[in-house]
């Protein structure tokens, strides 16, 4: 029987649609401490976590993530909370379901599912196995309370995201999949954005999306998206930018984008052939409602070009990732938890 797909009914009714922000930036600008886990919060401070996710609601985005980001047993045990993982993880799709369903239009509850932070063999200890079992733990407490899809994010290793992939298929939930393409226009583990297609591998159920979030800013993931629709035309794209480039300044990270600049990365995601478009670090509800507008108001033009991207939301900071004759040539130029 076919899993339920609330996501991919929604992306046919409307075409394209619009992600929240930023989860950690905003909550630790409610009092989150540095070094404390998010997720603790479901139980604690829940009250801010539904303001969050209302704010987004206000603000116009279509999908809202949950609090749960870093919700495995791996994660959770630096904090001494791994036995807790599928009441945190329940609680947490349960907080966002409220708010979706409480909205005055359709809005999809996306079980946010980071990476374990460990290192698969041979590179690390934890075996392919083990990773299924952790995510598959996670996943059934974001089904239980109410997650719509399984939104696998922030992603280097193309084993971990098979791991995902196999995870919630097991748990019979939807998913899409994102992985970070932050090192010389590459993810950390070396995986190109035109090979983000099929790294599900031979699974039954198959992605209601791919792409990338996170990163460095809006320039080098619209560059990564050119790559991503130039390798399966037609496929269904998330992009989900950090909120223009992350800078510290003394101590704090500074992310430098605003709402009319992150409008303009709306607007370029689009002509570009994005379907799902969000914004990552940094990304608040000034900068979504502006997102909102630019989407709803823009007609999709042409593709841009690298220039043109350039030109409008600033200068590329990762290095060329390649130059092959399927991927759009770039000028050599050089230039974590998700926030």
């Amino acid at each position: 029987m076919p899993v339920a797909n609330p996501l991919a009914d929604l992306i046919a009714e409307k075409g394209v649609l619009l992600a929240d922000g930023a989860t950690g930036t905003n909550l630790f600008a409610m009092g989150l401490e540095a070094g404390d886990a998010p997720e603790l919060w479901n139980e604690d401070q829940p009250e801010k976590i539904r303001k969050l996710h209302r704010d987004f609601v206000d603000a116009g985005s279509d999908i809202i993530l949950t609090n749960s980001f870093g919700g495995t047993r791996h994660r959770l045990k630096l904090h001494h909370a791994q036995d807790r993982v599928f009441d945190l993880n329940k609680r947490a799709a349960e907080i966002a379901r409220e708010i979706a369903d409480a909205a005055p239009r359709k809005v999809i509850v996306a079980g946010s599912v980071g990476p374990t932070g460990e290192l698969l063999i041979p590179l690390g200890a934890l075996s392919y196995e083990a990773a299924v079992e952790a995510f598959v733990e996670q996943m059934e407490g974001l089904k239980a309370g109410g997650a719509d899809v399984a939104w696998i994010e922030t992603m280097s290793s193309g084993d971990e995201i098979k791991a995902a992939c196999e995870a919630a298929n097991k748990v019979g939930m939807p998913y899409t999949y994102t992985a970070s393409f932050d090192t010389a226009g590459k993810t950390m583990m070396g995986i190109h954005p035109k090979d983000i297609h099929g790294l599900e591998g031979d699974v039954s159920e198959k992605p209601v999306a791919v792409g990338a979030n996170c990163g460095v800013g809006a320039s080098d993931i619209l560059s990564s998206l050119l790559d991503m629709t130039a390798a399966k035309p037609g496929a269904a794209i998330i992009v989900k930018g950090n909120c223009g480039i992350p800078e510290f300044r003394g101590s704090e990270i500074y992310y430098s984008g605003t709402p009319p600049l992150m409008a303009e990365y709306a607007r370029l995601a689009v002509d570009a052939g994005a379907t799902i478009i969000g914004g990552c670090c940094g990304t608040a509800c000034d900068h979504l409602k502006a997102m909102r507008e630019a989407i709803d108001t823009h007609k999709k033009g042409e593709k841009p070009s690298l220039e043109a991207i350039v030109e409008k939301v600033g200068p590329f900071r990762n290095k060329t990732a390649g130059t092959g004759e399927d991927t759009p040539q770039r000028e050599r130029r050089g230039g974590r938890r998700k926030g």
